[in-house]
């Protein structure tokens, strides 16, 4: 199988380097990331400056490709010229710090896949809670097992895989479940400061209570220690007020 694996925190971020790990050895594996960490970026993509492209060493395989762009223009880049075939499934991740709720919609990570489902790519964006999680190989032997399932059973154009794996050893994690994306909003906040030059500067900030009363939303999910995985549409059309909207006549 042909595997295409990015990240949004860095062509030598730990989890990027899990996920190599686990499909190298049974898979061809190009990686393809930012040549920084490019974290929260969501579906931004570099149109003001030229991108680069640079080889490096990754594990003693194949040369992975550094992007100086954002985790789209490396699905771009990789699609359009980098690969000389469309991969059969797309990964980003491993991403320090769960991708659940509508953090999805500012997640580097998560666009990736996004991005990859909008080329009729099969994609799947894999995340663990915390700063730091331990237990990367956790979430690369499910992700590897689970990019397996989805080559030989599709995913419908337009279509992605949103997973959250527990920081845990595979002993205690205590199944999969298939859920839903949570909607709570956050508590958002600036903080407004000055700096020595008397300009004044923000530092944004939230609070995030954990949405974990549903237990079928992705957060509940992770929170009991299981595997969540969402399928997500790119398509953001709501049908059902498409059809209400018919009687509106909004043009007269």
């Amino acid at each position: 199988m042909k595997v295409l694996l990015t990240n949004d925190d860095g062509i030598h971020a730990e989890g990027l380097r899990a996920l190599f790990q686990a499909f190298s050895p049974r898979h061809e594996a190009t990686v393809i990331a930012p040549e920084r960490e490019r974290s929260a970026v969501g579906h931004g993509i570099t149109l003001h400056k030229p991108l680069r492209s640079t080889q490096v060493s990754f594990d003693g395989g194949p040369p992975g490709y550094a992007i100086s762009g954002t985790p789209v223009d490396c699905i771009k880049l990789g699609l359009l010229d980098i690969l000389a075939e469309p991969p059969e499934v797309v990964l980003a991740g491993i991403n320090p710090g769960a991708n659940v709720g509508i953090n999805i919609n500012y997640s580097g990570t998560v666009c990736a896949a996004k991005e990859a489902a909008i080329y009729g790519v099969p994609a799947i964006a894999v995340s663990m809670p915390g700063p730091a999680p331990t237990h990367y190989a956790t979430a690369a032997a499910f992700a590897l097992k689970l990019a397996e399932t989805v080559r030989d059973r599709g995913l419908p154009r337009g279509i992605f895989l949103n997973v959250n794996v527990p920081d845990r050893p595979p002993s205690e994690i205590a199944g999969v479940r298939i859920s839903r994306q949570g909607t709570k909003l956050f508590t958002e906040y600036v903080e407004k400061r000055t700096d020595p030059r008397n300009r004044t500067y923000y530092w944004q900030g939230c609070d995030a209570p954990a949405d974990t009363e549903d237990p079928q939303i992705d957060e509940a999910v992770l929170h009991r220690n299981y595997i969540s995985v969402t399928p997500i549409r790119c398509d953001c059309t709501d049908y059902d007020l498409l059809e209400q909207m018919q009687a509106w006549k909004i043009g007269g």
